[in-house]
């Protein structure tokens, strides 16, 4: 998936809302992460909303249907 069309769906899924497109999103941002890394995954929460609306920060990781924080450990 090219990074224009997951940022096209993102944004559709966005202006939906709701439980059924944060799994959509969730899917998506793994696609994304597969083919193109983190920081893509990063870009695409902050220009397309999904922080606001589907409460994702940058630096989570997407496998699948999972959404895995990020670890806020600290040594």
């Amino acid at each position: 998936m090219t990074l224009d069309k997951a940022r096209e769906l993102l944004q559709v899924q966005a202006g939906f809302g709701g439980f059924y497109n944060a799994n959509s999103v969730k899917l998506i941002l793994a696609e994304v992460s597969r083919e193109h890394g983190q920081a893509a995954v990063d870009a695409l929460i902050r220009e397309c909303g999904i922080e606001e609306v589907f409460g994702f920060t940058p630096g989570t990781r997407f496998e699948g249907g999972l959404s895995i924080k990020p670890s806020t450990k600290s040594g």
